[in-house]
């Protein structure tokens, strides 16, 4: 598989410059071979729209082709993180405190590596939560696996979408 690290180094300032965030880069193995996903925002959205997710494609497929990082055939996907969205980077502990995640560990806390609470923030590299049940804890950032939020009636109405045109069309086509 790809330096996913290499890869993040490559791709990171490519869609900075087109003035988007990067959220994640991840290989994944499809039905049809391998995927590279990249999950970039804009900063003051948290989202992107289609033609956003087609700029940032078409400038990494570019580059990606000139500095060929990836040894076998891939499929470039390029997507906002989206409602329930992976928690990646320390500023999205912060960014997000008040809203359920899920965090799956990679060694075990309390005797288990998986929780769910409601986020609280961070300091430094210790991320606050609130887990039932268990009042208030601390995990280390280091420690983290994985982590998401929670799709909540809470999360929905605080994420509207950036546009909902088109949404309540139907458009059949001819064929």
């Amino acid at each position: 598989m790809a330096d996913i690290a290499a890869l993040t180094r490559l791709i990171e300032p490519e869609v900075e410059k087109l003035g988007f965030a990067l959220v994640r880069v991840k290989m994944m193995n499809g039905e049809d071979g391998p995927i590279l996903q990249v999950m970039a925002e804009r900063e003051d959205t948290r989202q992107l729209v289609i033609e956003e997710c087609a700029a940032i494609s078409r400038a990494l497929s570019e580059m990606l082709d000139e500095q060929d990082p990836i040894d076998d055939a891939y499929r470039l996907e390029v997507s906002s993180p989206g409602i329930d969205r992976p928690l990646t980077r320390l500023t999205d502990f912060d960014d997000w405190a008040g809203h359920e995640a899920r965090f799956n560990l990679l060694e075990p806390v309390m005797g288990t590596k998986q929780f769910k609470g409601v986020l609280k923030g961070r300091e430094g590299q210790a991320i606050h939560a609130e887990v039932p049940g268990k009042d208030d804890h601390i995990f280390d950032f280091q420690n983290i696996h994985s982590a998401k939020l929670v799709l909540t009636d809470k999360l929905i109405a605080e994420t509207a979408p950036l546009s909902t045109d088109g949404a309540e069309t139907i458009t059949e086509e001819e064929g």
